[in-house]
């Protein structure tokens, strides 16, 4: 998945059957597809150009999610999770994506 995520254009993340949040190294929101807009009910317009660990989702910015994205160039991890910013406890399952040297990194979002 890592390698579509890489060469895929951002339009085409819209078209992806999961929410998906892409960032950059720094942690600052360069793609939202619909999936997640939707299933967070938060829009794009207030998420993309904000730091998701402190201004997007805060629940994330822990050693389970931003610690690992933070130390680790090269990254794909999976792990059960549960969202509590914003929205009612929601549990989900989380896939931790970043290639070696790429400027972005991805974190996909499906509902458990």
């Amino acid at each position: 998945m890592l390698d579509m995520l890489e060469v895929a254009a951002a339009e085409h993340f819209d078209e992806l059957r999961f929410g998906l949040i892409v960032t950059d190294r720094q942690g600052v929101v360069v793609g939202y597809n619909r999936f997640e807009s939707e299933r967070a009910g938060i829009r794009r317009d207030k998420v993309v150009g904000r730091d998701l660990f402190i201004e997007v989702a805060p629940c994330v910015n822990n050693y389970l999610v931003a610690e690992r994205y933070h130390e680790e160039d090269a990254l794909d991890e999976e792990l059960d999770y549960v969202f509590t910013f914003r929205v009612r406890p929601t549990p989900v399952r989380l896939r931790l994506l970043a290639a070696a040297g790429s400027e972005r990194q991805y974190l996909a979002i499906r509902s458990r």
